[in-house]
């Protein structure tokens, strides 16, 4: 599946709506007290929809057809090319740097927490238990 050109497609255009979405929300908002709060969100909300999604998909049925196409297309392309590990160690490093160590130990440790909390909230919502949530 991952050599058919449909396949690298789907997943070449959905990284590219992803990964463009990733960039003009950078844009859009400036990091605050020299923080990449931006990227923090981006990863966050990713990480929920990925969850969401995948979870969804998996209990719908197999993976083949149409659900294929949108796990492909929207979770390894978009939600893939919207999250970004590369920029979230890169502004971990950046604050390490800049002379903040504590603050960058705090940026990576509640990126990795509250990334997982998102993602298991996403499971919990795409799967339909409300309770998995709390």
């Amino acid at each position: 599946m991952h050599l058919r050109w449909s396949s690298v497609g789907l997943v070449f255009v959905g990284g590219t709506l992803g990964t463009g979405a990733r960039y003009l929300i950078s844009l859009a908002v400036p990091d605050p007290l020299g923080m990449p709060l931006p990227i923090f969100v981006i990863n966050i909300v990713g990480a929920f929809l990925l969850g969401a999604l995948l979870t969804a998909l998996a209990r719908s049925g197999p993976d083949r057809g149409i659900r294929r196409a949108l796990r492909l297309f929207a979770g390894t392309g978009m939600l893939g090319g919207f999250t970004t590990y590369s920029t979230f160690a890169v502004g971990a490093d950046g604050l390490f740097a800049a002379d903040r160590p504590w603050v960058g130990v705090l940026y990576a440790v509640a990126s990795v927490v509250v990334g997982a909390a998102a993602s298991l909230a996403g499971v919990a919502l795409g799967s339909g238990r409300r309770e998995a949530a709390r």
